[in-house]
Order: structure tokens, then sequence, then C-alpha cells
């Protein structure tokens, strides 16, 4: 690894880690790059994984005020998500390395759509809020969706974090804060899990993870404490330019 590849992994880390926190979608900005520089797609994607789990864990700690008195809730949506994340992570270590890297386009392209649509869900969950008075529980149907979302992330992991923010703003009552809130601690259990799995039966790059581990670590502290003050338009709009042109270069492979 050259000293210019260090520093465009690192940088693309700290990127990731502070849209994860704020937006979701950080994988389609160190996928792509990491993509770029030469990893293969499984490669990169279980790389990307472990390393950007500390920058989720990041995020949910910096969100903790909007979680406090809300653990016992996290914890059972985060057991739905720990099975989801084992039995996606099982699902890529299963399937022929080609049906990944043949499917991998198409969920770029999933990812980048709800990168776009992501501001309307947003609108619709915070109107949702303001005109329902009622306490919704968390019930199994929204469990179940935790659960397949947990799949997709263990699987893939861009844009699981706008999934998580439609659904339990569907079937929640809770303010869009403390739902983003939420959203880290799933993130963040569903990256761990397949993290930790990839770590020792899957192909890894050790210095990728290294570098995307720190820069995400700091990235998610800064997407928690200033990131709200970062025009969210921007940030959405570099995650599905640099999406869009990683769904081409892979199209083109």
């Amino acid at each position: 690894m050259t000293w210019w590849h260090a520093v465009l992994i690192f940088i693309a880390g700290l990127w990731a880690g502070t849209i994860n926190t704020v937006v979701g979608s950080g994988t389609l900005v160190t996928f792509p790059v990491l993509v770029a520089l030469g990893y293969s797609p499984l490669t990169a994607t279980t790389s990307n994984a472990i390393g950007l789990a500390p920058g989720t864990v990041s995020g949910a700690i910096g969100y903790r005020q909007e979680l406090k008195g809300y653990w016992p809730e996290v914890v059972k949506l985060a057991v739905a998500s720990f099975f989801g994340a084992i039995c996606g992570t099982i699902l890529l270590l299963s399937l022929p390395k080609d049906a990944f890297e043949t499917v991998v386009p198409a969920l770029v392209g999933l990812a980048v759509v709800l990168v776009i649509v992501q501001p309307r869900v947003a609108a619709w969950v915070a109107k949702r809020r303001e005109e329902n008075g009622k306490v919704h529980k968390i019930g199994p149907l929204l469990l179940f969706l935790i659960f397949l979302i947990g799949i997709y992330g263990g699987y893939f992991t861009a844009a699981q974090g706008v999934m998580m923010v439609a659904v339990m703003g569907m079937l929640m009552s809770e303010s869009l804060q403390r739902l983003n809130g939420v959203k880290n601690a799933l993130s963040a259990v569903v990256n761990i899990v397949a993290g930790t799995i990839y770590a020792f039966i899957a192909p890894v790059s050790w210095p990728v993870v290294a570098l995307l581990a720190v820069g995400s670590t700091i990235g998610g502290q800064v997407g928690a404490k200033i990131g709200r003050k970062l025009s969210p338009k921007v940030l959405r709009a570099l995650i599905v330019v640099v999406g869009l042109a990683a769904m081409v270069q892979l199209l083109l492979k």
C-alpha cells in the first residue's frame, strides 16, 4: 500500500464515519474507494464492515442523550439485528464469489435510490410523529423487519440505516432524532457481528481495516457533535455521485 492510498482510505473512513452518523450510507464512500484502489468487491466489503464498526459505535455513543431511558427497547431491536447480521454474513460467505460480484452493482444502485428518497422518508416520519398521538410499542412485525434489514446489513451494509429509519418511522412514534440514535446503535450491532465473523473466516485487508477504523471513529464523533450543522443536501449529493460512479465502474468491469 502506497502512502497516498493510505491517506485516501483514511479520509474515506473519516467521511464515512461522519455520514453514517448523520445520514447513513457511509459504505457508498468507502466501498468505491477500495474497489478503485484494486481490492476485490468481497475483500472491500469485509474490510469495510470491520473498519467501519468502531465508527458506528462512536456515533451511537455520540447519540446517547437521545437514547436516555430508551435502552430496553434498543436491546429488543438489537437482538433482531444481531441474528439478522449472522444470517447475512453466512449468506455472503456461502454464496459463490461470482454471485456476489454480479449482484453488487444492483445493491449499490438500491442504496443510491434509498439515499435519494431519504429526505422524503425523514419528512414523512416527522409529520407522522406530529399528527399521531399514539404510542406504538415494539411488536413482532417491526422485529421481523429489523431482522431482515440485519440480513441485508450483514451481506452488504450500504444504506441499512435508511431502511431502519423508514421501518421504525412506520411502526414507532418516536422523534426522528431518537430514531436516528436507535439506527446508529443497531448499525453498530450489525457491523460488529459481521466484522467479527469476517475477521476469522473471510478475506480481509488489515491495513485497510486499521485506517478505516481510526478514520471512522473520529468521523463518528464529528457527525454526532457537528454533523447536524452540516448540510444534509450536500452530504447526500456527494453520496449519490460516489455511489453512481461506483455502480458504473462495477458494471464496466
